[in-house]
């Protein structure tokens, strides 16, 4: 799902900027992800775009920022994609169960 920065995005997709700003060595690590739209819908990556919300605003040039780790971004897309094909398999799309005590390190 990591796409080269040149690439267009398909449509159906989105692309997200994610990494935490290293302020003391004065640049970032940030990876480019392309993931489905449908994440935007997704209780848990909202909880996300709030936090970017927060961080960076609403107006930002190029792609969507994301305030996480790339690890984290990584472990809430497994966690999003899991969700998914465990609800494919039991046909059941409206049950999105939340763990009590969801919380990113770095989010």
């Amino acid at each position: 799902m990591q796409e080269d920065k040149k690439m267009k995005v398909k449509k159906g997709f989105l692309a997200v900027q994610v990494g935490l700003e290293d302020e003391d060595q004065g640049g970032s690590s940030s990876q480019r992800f392309v993931i489905p739209i449908s994440y935007l819908y997704h209780p848990l990556f909202k909880r996300l775009l709030d936090k970017a919300r927060e961080v960076y605003g609403y107006h930002t040039d190029g792609p969507l920022k994301l305030p996480c780790s790339v690890d984290d971004f990584l472990h809430l897309r497994w966690r999003i994609e899991k969700e998914s094909t465990s609800d494919q398999h039991h046909h059941n799309h409206t049950n999105h169960r939340l763990p009590h005590a969801l919380h990113f390190h770095s989010c």
